[in-house]
């Protein structure tokens, strides 16, 4: 059909048509359909295909009729095929370059012709014309033929009117043609067909950009001389033409405000300005004057975008007076006003002007204008630009070291006239006052100091060793030293700050200086050679050496320059003494070695001396007590014996982890990570009280112990917040809580109310105020003296009122303050715990943690819902469940532990059972395995081999070690017991089918149990889970290796009468249906083992209950309960009866159909059905008629049905009037429905008359 269609077009384009173009074949048609597909990679799959084909077969008749297809699709309706037919066209004129250019424009010209076609296609024709000449330009030619140049420039001249359509395309193709052809085509021919347009360049933006790409690749034939003819001045850009210039530029803006681009136009009107030397004057005069004459809008966004992208193009001097201008200006306040939801904001673009600029250019100095011209756009001294701003990695190292320079200049010697503020008339006259000035000035001093902080935290930024040294030397020296006499070693006392540092400035000093400390710790090393395997160890410089080391040898300098540098606050006498003796401990254990165990104590001893000068009251005894373990520790290696007489002291390693603890208390990240990494390396030393201490401080219970309290501080007031012991009633349940509180609340609200109202009584009374009984009659008013000593009566009590209600909040607020650093104190302190399970899994101190954790978990299922409440258990309950029961390392020498495990397991056993949240019930039950599984240890095969996998032993399944199998059956049986009885039971199948895969001794034991409650279960639902039980114990093999023989055959008896009398007692409830698939799953089971092992069980009973079930239960065609049925016959024999599936009769069908011929009237099947009514009058022979619809089959309903609305039976038009009648209504039917019906029947009646 398309071949047919193709003629046709043929015949209609040339009445003489090759006869070979009849027979085109299949193939090669298709290229065409495949052009005009909506995928691109279908069309430029087809554009390839096609001129392969050609070129093979190379017939001028197929390459006419290509041409012929090609030109006709460049004006297609479908908008995704006219790119490709262009396309196809281009490439085919490409790959034939006998081809003329001319005939193929003169075809696009006879096809496309804009007067010739209908008004309705010819914006179809105008696309057609574009993308012809878009396929000549794209076929590389066009500079080989001058006419057809010209032609194409006419033709889009005649196309720029059109702009409702093509809007600038046909311009951007002049100026995409001009790039292409040489200057002698453009003098010769272009030239006068373009003289108009370029004469009237100051019209509109398209002709201006068109004549700044003539003067751009022909500027020997443009010259002065010719620019004055056309333009009446011999330049582009002066003082006459910047009025035309800002129009232009306006029209440009408005015209891409959409897009959100830079008009090009713009970009080589800067260009030429660099060029005519003319820069200056379009950047003051068009730019900063002619852009922001109107409201904040597109102009401006001009603007900045132009700014962005004149970055690689200004010199040295330009870049600093642009980036020092009013155009910066504006573009602060475009960065301050876009702070509000919903604004547009260009600070992005920005970004990627700038970082393009920086990775692009390689000159330092340029870097460091633009990075210094950004980051000196303020407001009220703030910087706008974020102080983490990514563009920094991709300086030069030269300019990040100046650029480091001039921030630390900055923040000495603050140049606040120097910056470009950008606060309104009103903030700057509020800021020439001295408050505001200092405001300004702290606002600078922070946002520089987390800047040097940022450039030191990426890694991605190039900076060299020094470079790192001399910020982190910086900020240590201002936020804890001041200078009182320059001296040459120290190159941070040659210059002093202007403006004094108050405390707020170094106290963000100080944050920024742990910070750092934070960021060195993680540094990796600068020194690129290391081997690729090789593993790098971070916080260290090139030589090895800890940052934090080097910074602690430079705070020793610094103390020992007493007479050129001063504390902020001093040390005292003791405070000096321990400063001393940690760098001694740090030395000592430095000659020692390089040990991971010696790095981590060395770094704790370095982070607390750092800490000294930010806390040393607080951390003083911490330093003495931190050096008196160290002591000991190497003590106790040397020595393997101790003296009797310092078994009374507490280890080193109880010592150790109180510190640990106390460093804990501070909110401090590093300090977090070092406890944690030196505490991994005294595990294997933790003694018991060391492991308890640990446990008190997460436990909430224990409230009264001393050497539990620990004060957790606060580093934003340095104060002590809080004990970690907090009261029952703050670990309670947050409704329980909320209630409490708000009940307590509103209990001191009426007694503060009541107590105030006391007191305004007093006050009135004493003033002879109150009216009584007496003198209610009274109208005598108060003498001034005596009014003015009432007001302040009563201001005095109510300011008193306003402070007491203020200081409640203020209670309120600390107290939930001081709650939330002792739940993240307890965070931490939990990673201690998750540090021991993950390295001491062996360890019998292990056990000692599985009650501890579980009344966590118990305790804060019960808790608040606050997310650190939800993160605290979630950690807990990975710990204990994840790495602690289900570790493949274990304890595995608790011989000696053997009552007290067995007691430990019994009284988990029994809180399980009284649990009442099944979630926390199998943590517990999880626990109680986990202790069978220490007490069975590990098989004697397994001794000497590498640890197995949580499961069964290796050889015996019938090894228990340790464990008591007798007490403990029992004490799972009894667990067993009660999950089958009770109905609400915290216990579930789940727990006992992990016990039976894990222990099979223990199965074997239970098994018996489950087995009888397959019938004797208190509901369905457990007999069913007992089925499930048994199943999974026979699947074992381990139960079957130790069930082997007799007791095997005996278990499959017992099983198989439990099961008979289970399938006796079926219903069709949707619980006893889940319990039959249950029973069925065990019967196909027991069936198939006991025909498969050929044992001697009685399987008829089974089989006389299961071949009756059918007629009990409803079965469906197909489902999990009715596979399993059949799947258990089938193994007595009897298979699934395979159903007939019955055709219906079509045949009957248009029988019925055939008198519902005649139209105008309501089918049988549409009309309602009217069962049982009386019947008043005879319906004659039409009776039989109507009843013969409601006779059908189902199937035939629906098809009738489906029939269109308007084809109506005939048999409608006998309907007598009676059955309007309200006799023949139904009792049941109300008013409303008898009313429409009847207006329905007199619709039918009248289309019947007509």
């Amino acid at each position: 059909m398309s071949v047919e269609m193709v003629e046709m077009s043929v015949k209609a384009a040339e009445p003489l048509r090759p006869a070979g173009v009849l027979q085109q074949n299949r193939v090669f048609l298709d290229f065409f359909w495949d052009l005009a597909k909506p995928d691109q990679e279908v069309r430029l799959k087809a554009v390839e295909n096609l001129i392969q084909y050609l070129k093979t077969e190379n017939k001028a008749d197929e390459l006419d009729y290509t041409f012929k297809r090609l030109v006709d699709g460049l004006s297609h309706t479908r908008e995704t095929a006219r790119p490709g037919f262009s396309l196809a066209l281009g490439q085919v004129l490409c790959a034939f370059k006998d081809v003329s250019l001319q005939s193929i424009l003169n075809r696009i010209k006879e096809k496309h012709n804009l007067q010739a076609v209908k008004k309705k296609l010819a914006r179809n024709a105008m696309f057609g014309n574009l993308f012809g000449v878009l396929a000549l330009h794209q076929s590389g030619r066009l500079a080989e033929e001058p006419l057809v140049v010209l032609g194409c420039v006419t033709l889009l001249q005649s196309l720029t009117q059109h702009k409702q359509h093509l809007k600038d395309l046909p311009s951007k193709t002049m100026v995409d043609i001009l790039t292409e052809i040489p200057e002698e085509v453009f003098e010769e021919v272009l030239l006068g067909a373009l003289q108009t347009d370029l004469a009237s360049a100051f019209n509109t933006p398209e002709q201006l950009q068109l004549l700044l790409v003539a003067l751009q690749r022909f500027p020997q034939t443009l010259k002065p001389k010719k620019l004055k003819k056309l333009l009446g001045s011999s330049t582009i850009i002066n003082a006459d033409n910047i009025p035309k210039l800002i129009e232009v530029l306006k029209m440009a803006a408005h015209s891409v405000k959409k897009e959100l681009t830079l008009p090009a136009v713009a970009l080589d009107l800067l260009k030429l300005s660099l060029k005519e030397d003319s820069f200056q004057l379009f950047w003051d005069k068009a730019i900063t004057e002619g852009m922001f004459t109107e409201p904040f809008g597109v102009t401006h966004y001009l603007s900045f975008r132009l700014l962005g992208s004149a970055l690689p193009l200004l010199s040295l001097s330009q870049l600093k007076t642009v980036l020092s201008g009013e155009v910066m200006m504006h573009y602060g306040e475009h960065v301050l006003a876009s702070q509000k939801p919903g604004r547009f904001r260009l600070a992005p673009e920005m970004d990627t002007y700038v970082l393009d600029f920086l990775q692009a250019c390689q000159d330092s100095d340029k870097q460091l204008a633009v990075m210094v011209g950004f980051s000196s756009l303020t407001h009220l001294g703030l910087p706008v630009v974020s102080p983490v701003w990514k563009v920094v990695q991709h300086l030069q190292p030269a300019a990040v070291q100046s650029y480091v320079e001039w921030l630390k200049g900055m923040f000495l010697q603050p140049r606040m006239e120097e910056l470009l503020d950008v606060s309104t008339r009103k903030q700057k006259g509020k800021q020439e006052g001295g408050e505001q000035k200092d405001s300004a000035v702290f606002h600078l001093r922070r946002w520089i100091v987390s800047r040097l902080a940022s450039i030191i935290d990426n890694n991605q930024v190039k900076k060299q060793e020094d470079l790192i040294m001399d910020v982190a030397r910086f900020v240590f020296f201002h936020a804890f030293f001041g200078t009182q006499k320059a001296s040459s070693d120290i190159a941070e006392t040659s210059s002093k700050p202007s403006i004094p540092l108050d405390e707020q400035t170094r106290g963000v000093l100080v944050s920024s200086f742990f910070g750092l400390l934070m960021s060195l710790h993680h540094m990796p090393p600068s020194d690129d050679g290391a081997a690729v395997n090789q593993r790098r160890v971070l916080g260290v410089t090139a030589d090895g050496t800890m940052w934090i080391y080097r910074l602690v040898q430079y705070a020793q300098r610094l103390l020992n320059h007493p007479k050129h540098v001063r504390r902020v606050h001093p040390f005292s006498s003791e405070q000096r003494r321990a400063w001393d003796s940690m760098l001694e401990s740090v030395e000592n254990l430095r000659k020692k070695g390089t040990t991971a165990e010696s790095g981590a104590f060395q770094q704790l001893f370095l982070l607390v001396g750092m800490h000294l000068f930010k806390a040393p009251d607080e951390l003083l005894d911490i330093m003495k007590d931190l050096q008196n373990c160290v002591d000991k520790a190497q003590e106790k290696k040397t020595k393997k014996k101790k003296k009797k007489g310092e078994t009374e002291e507490p280890e080193w390693v109880e010592v150790m982890v109180d510190i640990l603890l106390s460093l804990l208390s501070q909110q401090n990240r590093l300090i977090r990570q070092v406890c944690k990494t030196v505490f991994s390396s005294i595990c294997p030393h933790v003694t018991a009280a060391a492991l308890t201490a640990i446990l008190d401080v997460l436990d909430p219970d224990k409230e009264d112990e001393e050497d539990s309290a620990v004060v957790v501080t606060d580093d934003a007031d340095k104060t002590p917040k809080r004990k970690l012991e907090e009261d029952e009633e703050m670990e309670d349940d947050s409704e329980a809580g909320s209630d409490e509180d708000s009940d307590g609340d509103e209990a001191v609200e009426e007694e503060v109310d009541q107590s105030f109202r006391l007191e305004l009584m007093k006050v009135l009374q004493q003033q002879n105020t109150l009216a009584t009984e007496e003198d209610a009659s009274s109208d005598e008013d108060l003498d001034d003296d005596a009014m003015m000593k009432l007001d302040q009566s009563l201001s005095t009590l109510f300011s008193e009122q306003k402070k007491k209600i203020q200081a409640k909040k203020d209670e309120k607020t600390k107290l939930q303050k001081e709650k939330t650093l002792v739940r993240d104190f307890r965070m931490k302190v939990l990673d201690l715990v998750e540090v021991f399970v993950a390295r001491q899994a062996g360890s019998p101190l292990i056990i000692g943690l599985v009650e501890p954790l579980l009344n966590m978990i118990d305790r804060g299922m019960s808790s608040g819902s606050e997310q650190q409440e939800q993160d605290f258990l979630r950690r807990a309950a990975d710990i204990f469940r994840n790495q602690l029961c289900r570790s493949k390392v274990y304890c595995r020498t608790a011989a000696d532990r053997q009552g007290e495990l067995h007691d430990l397991l019994d009284k988990l056993m029994s809180k399980s059972l009284k649990l009442s949240d099944s979630s926390v019930c199998l943590y517990y039950f999880s626990a109680s395995l986990y202790l069978v599984k220490v007490l069975r240890g590990a098989p004697p095969a397994e001794t000497k081999e590498a640890p197995m996998a949580d499961g069964a032993a290796a050889n015996d399944p019938r090894f228990m070690g340790n464990v008591d199998v007798d007490r403990v059956s029992s004490l799972f049986r009894d667990a067993l017991v009660s999950f089958m009885s009770r109905r609400k039971s915290p216990l579930t199948s789940q727990m006992f089918t992990d016990l039976f895969c894990r222990f099979p001794v223990l199965c074997v034991n239970l098994l018996d149990t489950a087995v009888q409650h397959i019938t004797s279960g208190v509901r369905e639902h457990q007999q069913g889970q007992a089925c499930v039980l048994v199943l999974r114990a026979m699947q074992s093999r381990d139960v079957q290796q130790i069930l082997s023989g007799a007791k095997w055959t005996k278990l499959c008896e017992q099983v198989t009468l439990q099961l008979a009398a289970s399938l006796e007692q079926v219903s069709e409830s949707k619980v006893a249906k889940e319990k039959l698939v249950r029973t069925l799953e065990l019967c196909q089971f027991l069936v198939k083992h006991v025909h498969w092992k050929k044992l001697s069980v009685d399987l008829e009973p089974l089989r006389n209950v299961l071949q009756p079930l059918t007629n009990v239960v409803t079965f469906k065609k197909t489902g999990t309960l009715e596979d399993t049925y059949w799947a258990v016959m089938k193994h007595f024999g009897v298979m699934k009866p395979k159903t007939e599936k019955t055709k219906p009769d079509k045949d009957a069908e248009p029988q019925e159909e055939a008198p519902n011929k005649k139209k105008g009237f309501l089918p049988e099947t549409k009309k309602r059905k009217k069962r049982n009514k009386p019947v008043l009058e005879p319906a004659g022979d039409k009776s039989s008629s109507t009843n013969k619809p409601g006779e059908e089959t189902g199937q035939a309903k629906k098809k009738r049905n489906k029939k269109p609305k308007r084809k109506r039976a005939a048999d409608g038009a006998a309907a007598p009037p009676s059955q309007s009648s309200p006799a023949k209504r139904s009792k049941t039917q109300t008013d409303s429905k008898a009313d429409k019906k009847q207006k329905k029947k007199l619709k039918q009646k009248k289309g019947g008359g007509q």
